[in-house]
């Protein structure tokens, strides 16, 4: 479960930093005279009405060194003045960055759950670097603040139960394909097994294979929620599901070459037809490789 909220947040981590960092900005003073610790806390305040689940607020000098202890709601995590965070990456990163930062997830120090820390440094009108506020709110809460609505969650449950539903038929076809593909010669002896059944085979166990293949790319993209690189996804998916198609109908077109020089020999041409489009097929996949390729390289 902990992977997969670090993963949520992974995904919704834009939206987070965007709407805490809005609140910061809007709500505390920067580059302007006078700034103080007051006004800073005046600040959280206001944002304290925005933001209810948070942990604590808290203030750091230039040095990293905590001002006061938190504000919190919590008795137990109005804590911390004059500890030094100097260490912390919510510290360095917006000291360094210039501007305001959601760090990744990090157990907290106030009550071991997972949290993540929003900071922001606050300069004088002179630009020069006074505080650096901060605040903390739990992986739970962030997760809850950035979820989205109840019917686009709803439409995602649908979806989700479609997707479900068609990979559970394209199963059962992959299943039926792969049990006639075997059936026709493990229900002979091995004197009984003629080599067009065997191409036959072959050609009905790669389409099962490539169609197993897309249930299994879609069942875990869109059910599981696996989070892939998406273009290396679609790459590989398309790469093998094509490849498949070009092996069955490669087999196909050797077996037909045979069948018809021996039975058919005026109806060769439609075994070079399909050898032509294997042929187009196969330089159209190295095309694409090569794009791919092209384009990873820049």
């Amino acid at each position: 479960m902990v992977i997969k909220d670090i993963q949520r947040f992974s995904d919704t981590r834009y939206k987070a930093r965007a709407y805490i960092c809005y609140l910061l900005n809007r709500n505390l003073p920067n580059h302007l005279p006078g700034v103080s610790l007051e006004t800073i806390k005046d600040g959280f305040n206001k944002i304290s009405r925005e933001i209810e689940n948070f942990d604590a607020f808290y203030v750091l000098d230039a040095n990293g060194i905590q001002v006061e202890n938190s504000i919190s709601l919590n008795q137990n995590f109005k804590i911390g003045a004059g500890e030094n965070r100097s260490n912390k990456a919510y510290y360095y990163r917006a000291v360094r960055e210039k501007r305001c930062i959601l760090s990744d997830p990090y157990p907290s120090t106030l009550n071991g759950n997972l949290c993540v820390t929003a900071s922001t440094p606050i300069y004088d009108d002179k630009n020069e670097l006074k505080f650096i506020a901060c605040i903390d709110i739990s992986l739970e809460n962030i997760l809850e603040m950035t979820d989205a609505g109840k019917i686009e969650n709803y439409f995602g449950k649908f979806l989700k139960s479609v997707y479900t539903l068609f990979c559970a038929a394209l199963l059962m076809i992959c299943t039926f394909l792969f049990w006639h593909g075997v059936k026709s010669f493990i229900s002979k002896s091995i004197e009984h097994i003629n080599i067009e059944e065997i191409f036959e085979s072959t050609i009905i166990l790669t389409l099962a294979l490539a169609i197993f293949d897309l249930v299994k790319t879609i069942f875990e993209e869109e059910v599981i929620g696996k989070s892939h690189d998406e273009n290396s996804v679609v790459y590989k998916t398309m790469v093998r599901f094509i490849g498949s198609i070009i092996i069955a109908l490669a087999i196909e077109a050797l077996m037909l070459v045979f069948k018809f020089a021996i039975t058919a020999p005026e109806n060769i041409i439609n075994a070079i037809y399909l050898i032509g489009g294997v042929a187009v097929l196969m330089i159209a996949l190295s095309i694409y490789l090569f794009s791919v390729k092209k384009q990873d390289i820049r």
